[in-house]
C-alpha cells in the first residue's frame, strides 16, 4: 500500500474510532437521563426503562447460555496471553523492548486500556443487571464480556493478517473470529442477565477503542523506513 493510501486510511480509521467512542459517551448520558425507572432488582434506576424491560421480557433468563458465554470469555483472555508470550519472546530475542514489533507493544497498551475501561464502570455503576447473580446485584454497563470478546477477537484477525503468511490461515481466522464473536454477542443479548442498552455500549466502547488501535497501528506503519511486505499466499 501506498504512503498517502495508508495516510488516507488512518485518517478514516482515527475519525471512525472517535466517532464511536463519542457515541458511546452520548449513549451513556442518554441511559442516565431518557426514560429513567425503577425497574431493575432492589428498585434500582435504569434507562431506556420500557425498551429493556420489553426486551427482558420477551427473551426471558436463559442460565445455561448465560454460563456457557461466562466460560468461552476465557478464549479472549488466552488470545491476550498469546500475545503476551509473543511481545516476551522478541523481546528476550531482540534484548530490548523497543525492537518488539511496534503494533504488538501497542496492543499490550491497548488491552490495559480495556481493563481500564472494564475497572472503570465497576466503581461507577450506570446500570445494574436485570437479575441477581448469586444473590448479589452485580453492574451491568457495559456487558464486561461483550466488551471483552469484541475488544480483544478482532485484533486477533487483524494480527492474523499482517503476520499469517498462509492465506488458508488468515481465512480461518477471520471465520473464527466472526462466528464466535456472533455467537458471545448474541448469547449475551439473550441470556437475560444484562440489559439490552448494556450491550449496545459494550459494541460501541470496544468498535472505538479498537478502531484507535488499528490507527495507531498503521500510523507507526508510516513512521516505518521499510515496511513489513504484504503476506503472500504461501502455507
Amino acid at each position: 500500500m501506498k504512503y498517502n493510501e495508508m495516510k488516507d486510511k488512518g485518517k478514516r480509521e482515527l475519525m471512525s474510532g472517535l466517532v464511536l467512542l463519542a457515541g458511546f459517551i452520548v449513549w451513556t448520558v442518554l441511559i442516565r437521563h431518557i426514560d429513567v425507572q425503577r425497574a431493575g432488582p432492589g428498585g434500582t434506576e435504569i434507562g431506556f426503562a420500557s425498551f429493556n424491560v420489553w426486551f427482558h421480557r420477551m427473551t426471558g433468563v436463559h442460565i445455561s447460555i448465560y454460563t456457557i458465554t461466562d466460560w468461552l470469555g476465557l478464549v479472549p483472555i488466552f488470545i491476550c496471553m498469546g500475545f503476551g508470550l509473543l511481545g516476551l519472546v522478541q523481546w528476550i530475542k531482540r534484548r530490548s523492548l523497543l525492537r518488539v514489533d511496534p503494533d504488538i507493544l501497542l496492543l499490550g497498551v491497548y488491552y490495559l486500556v480495556v481493563i481500564f475501561a472494564y475497572l472503570l464502570f465497576e466503581m461507577v455503576p450506570i446500570n445494574y443487571r436485570p437479575i441477581l447473580i448469586e444473590g448479589n446485584l452485580e453492574a451491568s454497563y457495559p456487558s464486561s464480556t461483550t466488551l471483552l470478546v469484541l475488544s480483544v477477537m478482532p485484533t486477533l484477525k487483524f494480527q492474523a493478517d499482517r503476520k499469517a503468511v498462509s492465506s488458508v490461515l488468515r481465512k480461518a481466522t477471520t471465520i473464527f473470529v466472526i462466528v464466535f464473536s456472533s455467537f458471545m454477542v448474541v448469547g449475551r443479548l439473550i441470556s437475560g442477565v444484562h440489559w439490552a442498552t448494556d450491550i449496545i455500549g459494550s459494541v460501541l466502547l470496544s468498535s472505538g477503542l479498537f478502531m484507535i488501535y488499528r490507527f495507531m497501528a498503521d500510523y507507526f506503519d508510516t513512521r516505518t523506513p521499510n515496511p513489513k511486505p504484504e503476506a503472500s499466499d504461501g502455507v
